[in-house]
């Protein structure tokens, strides 16, 4: 056996020389067994990706039902506002990444959190009195789907619980529980716009409780707190002591009649680590460009909470560089008229949504207020031909070729998510296909054939 000497350098930590023994060629006086073990194969998966469950995949995956080759296909199931091409990111956009990619500066690695500079102009971008934020509070992320699991791996420890919204965006729970953590669900309530039962939220609260997620404007629900609300939520995480995790992925996305409270906004107490990126509000969920925002004006985070999402940041390395280059021109440049047009868009698709699956009998459209997404009841006592919220969705694809989500997949049987970015033809063609279907099966509930006769 050949033995080397390593010198090792720049780390107090280890010892200064490390005996590294090789093998080279011959056979150890082992002679390459351990004591004890019998050597055979036995690759496993981990029981982190045993645990890993992604419900959206899980029901969708399963539904074995074909759409109706007479009819061509209408998604209304996917949360990508690129898919038909009807809303192009902004000119300046795409320029901004040209010009990054054409500069020839940005083809090297990064700092594990980001380029200095692209992290001033984020916080630059998010900046003001009520929620001030420099650099070092900006770590950026590949996409915020990253950034969501960096919060839950700084903050959480396996054996802990989060609280969730239900209904709510499923890779909560994905995440979560891939990593041993217990997922709480707090409930929305539909009659009040799908604000939260903040009485059920407090119950689930225990000493175990080490995080609360906060949705807003909400993924599946498109509803939009008020400010009156988002303060009564941080009473209780204040009252609690439990920190935030807040997903604003579609912050600043709300219609006309409604206003945008960034939650860090509100409390100076109550630390808060807010989650966005470029995904939705530039139309661009590809380029996966995410960030964190670190609110901690208490210091109750402290230090190690900023250098665990450091340590954190340091397993992929960050995110894609070019876009990273391309950022400062993007938060810069990109015209007030492109949000405006984006969100015009949004409302009168969302309103013609509403407008027509309310005027179904059977169905409860909740009128939404933001983001891209609209939740529609469905009186199932009307439909007794289907279970539940799943078999109405695939029958609605078998038989109309309309996909909508069965809200199954967000915690919430017995409604489906209607995605709102389509083009207005396709919105119309949708809604006139849903009536049709729900007219079909739609039965007047027991005792109730006076409203049916009306």
């Amino acid at each position: 056996m050949d033995s080397y000497v390593i010198q090792m350098n720049g780390n107090d930590s280890l010892p200064s020389v490390l005996d590294v023994h090789v093998n080279i060629g011959g056979r150890s006086s082992g002679q390459g067994k351990m004591k004890g073990r019998k050597a055979r194969w036995n690759v496993r998966p981990s029981d982190m990706s045993n645990k890993t469950f992604n419900p959206i995949r899980a029901i969708v995956d399963n539904m074995k039902v074909k759409p109706n080759p007479n009819k061509t296909v209408i998604s209304l199931s996917i949360g990508d506002p690129t898919v038909f091409g009807n809303l192009p990111t902004d000119p300046e956009v795409t320029q901004a990444m040209k010009d990054a990619l054409d500069s020839g500066k940005y083809n090297g690695y990064a700092p594990s959190i980001g380029y200095l500079s692209s992290r001033e102009e984020v916080a630059s971008y998010y900046h003001c009195a009520e929620a001030p934020l420099e650099a070092k509070d900006v770590i950026l992320t590949s996409g915020c789907s990253q950034a969501i699991e960096l919060c839950l791996a700084v903050l959480v420890n396996p054996g802990q619980n989060i609280l969730v919204p239900r209904p709510g965006f499923s890779l909560y729970r994905t995440l979560a529980e891939s990593m041993g953590i217990e997922v709480k669900l707090y409930n929305l309530l539909p009659e009040k716009s799908w604000e939260i039962d903040l009485k059920h939220m407090e119950s689930l609260i225990d000493e175990k409780t080490a995080c609360l997620v906060v949705n807003n404007p909400s993924n599946p629900c498109g509803s939009v707190f008020s400010k009156r609300h988002l303060q009564k939520i941080l009473a209780v995480a204040e009252r609690q002591c439990v920190p935030i995790l807040a997903d604003e992925i579609y912050g600043d996305m709300v219609f006309s009649d409604h206003k945008y409270e960034p939650l860090a906004t509100l409390s100076t107490n109550v630390p808060i680590l807010s989650c966005g990126g470029l995904a939705k509000r530039w139309l661009v969920p590809g380029w996966r460009l995410g960030w964190i925002l670190i609110h901690d004006r208490r210091d109750i985070f402290g230090n190690e909470i900023r250098d665990g999402l450091v340590k954190l940041s340091q397993r992929i390395l960050g995110p894609c560089t070019i876009v990273q280059g391309a950022l400062k021109s993007i938060l810069q440049r990109t015209p007030q008229e492109f949000y405006q047009d984006t969100l015009s868009f949004l409302k009168s698709n969302a309103d013609l949504c509403y407008g027509a699956l309310a005027a179904i009998p059977g169905l409860q459209p909740v009128r939404p207020s933001g983001a891209m997404y609209l939740m529609v009841g469905i009186e199932m006592d009307h439909f007794p031909e289907f279970k539940n919220d799943v078999e109405f969705t695939e029958r609605l694809v078998a038989e109309q070729s309309v996909h909508c989500l069965p809200a199954t997949c967000f915690e919430y049987p017995n409604f489906f998510r209607v995605v709102i970015t389509v083009p207005e033809v396709m919105m119309l063609e949708a809604c006139s296909r849903i009536q049709e279907f729900c007219e079909q099966y739609y039965h007047c509930a027991e005792g109730s054939q006076e409203e049916c006769d009306k």
